[in-house]
């Protein structure tokens, strides 16, 4: 076991598997899955987030005196702010209209992922002192690295609120964003989520899941060993479908899936909707320690209410029959208030080089972290739940 002694070296390394599964999942720990090896793997491997891509891995390890890798973290150097969720286009604009040149940056984050989770990772049997000491030392080895290598930039996105204080507390930038999460308070079943609800938003979450069963569909969440390659290549289909309606980008590609399949199917929670045995529509999950992210929904057919079953009903069904206490089910979307997802707010943070820059975007932040606070009181001044006294 570590005991703690003071790291030896920094090392930054061009792919995750310079490191081994085990090694680094010492570090990610088990209840966040997008930090996992088998993840970051996967989008490497596949080529899904690399160099070609530009993804750029430049992730860091830290290493005891022992050659025990003790902190590590996911770092990307990228020539563009495509699969981010957290948009910089704006003062990536604003800077090269003055003459600037905003890429390459450093990115810290999982690619394609808006979903929080610890980016400093640390092993959780040191010492306290020590994890904060090691979290502290990554941080600012992401600053030092960016100043050697002259980015204009360094952006760590969808950190814990505990990390984005750290990177504050270095004078990083701090920035904050709004999501929609939905909590389990210890219910029994669905029905007993919807007795916390107004007559009203209950009746309309009835609607919709009785119009699902008019029209026949079979709905079942496979994981592990049950999702075979014949399931995931349907569900590249419908990803593909969704990102081709909405002229977005396929970022993942078809390897990508089979290889998180392979490698982390236990943590996969993929729910498959199937019309007289053929499939018709799907939504990919993963399983962390106390939440269930949804990642990607797509669908073939045209089923009213159907996104809205397969994406946020059934992943409440299988956070209530699993104990899981929240549900993330993507970036954006007011429109989940009504079904029970509130708004939460999520965290960024921002080292940027020049200081005229730096400048305007602190006082960008501080004018839409106001205007955040506001729409996410509106929203949940709108909830559908009961008031309580």
């Amino acid at each position: 076991m570590p005991d703690g002694r003071e790291p030896t070296s920094v090392n930054v390394l061009g792919s995750i598997n310079e490191i081994g599964a085990e090694e680094w999942d010492a570090c990610a720990g088990a209840d966040y899955p997008f930090c996992r090896h088998g993840f970051l793997s996967a989008l490497e491997d596949s080529g899904s987030a690399a160099a070609e891509s530009g993804w750029m891995p430049r992730h860091l390890a830290v290493h005891d005196e022992d050659g025990i890798l003790v902190a590590c973290a996911p770092l990307y150097l990228k020539n563009h702010s495509y699969g981010e969720y957290v948009f910089d286009w704006g003062w990536a604009d604003a800077y090269e209209r003055t003459g600037g040149r905003y890429y390459p940056k450093l990115l810290c984050a999982v690619p394609f992922t808006p979903a929080t989770g610890r980016r400093l990772l640390v092993r959780r049997d040191l010492p306290t002192t020590v994890q904060d000491e090691l979290a502290h030392a990554l941080a600012q080895a992401m600053v030092t690295l960016g100043e050697r290598l002259g980015v204009s930039s360094l952006h760590i996105t969808f950190p814990t609120n505990d990390e984005w204080q750290k990177f504050g507390n270095l004078g990083l930038l701090q920035r904050v964003g709004q999501q929609f999460h939905w909590q389990n308070r210890d219910y029994d079943n669905f029905d007993g989520f919807l007795s916390d609800l107004t007559s009203r938003k209950r009746k309309a979450i009835r609607k919709e899941r009785a119009a699902i069963a008019d029209h026949g569909l079979t709905i079942n969440c496979l994981t592990g060993d049950d999702i075979s390659e014949g399931h995931w290549d349907y569900f590249y289909r419908f990803y593909r479908d969704t990102t081709d309606k909405k002229w977005g980008q396929n970022y993942l590609n078809r390897e990508f899936f089979s290889l998180l399949g392979d490698r982390m199917g236990e943590s996969v929670v993929l729910v498959m909707v199937e019309k007289a045995g053929q499939p018709v529509a799907g939504a990919l999950n993963l399983k962390g320690g106390d939440t269930l992210f949804g990642r990607n929904w797509g669908c073939n057919a045209d089923f009213k209410f159907l996104h809205f079953e397969t994406c946020y009903y059934q992943a409440i069904d299988y956070a209530i029959a699993n104990g899981l206490t929240w549900v993330e089910a993507g970036a954006q979307g007011p429109h989940k208030v009504q079904r029970g997802y509130l708004p939460r707010p999520t965290y960024s943070a921002h080292w940027i080089a020049d200081q005229g820059l730096r400048s305007a975007i602190e006082r960008f932040l501080g004018d839409e972290r106001r205007d955040i606070e506001h729409e996410m009181q509106f929203l949940a001044a709108r909830s559908p739940f009961k008031k309580m006294d």
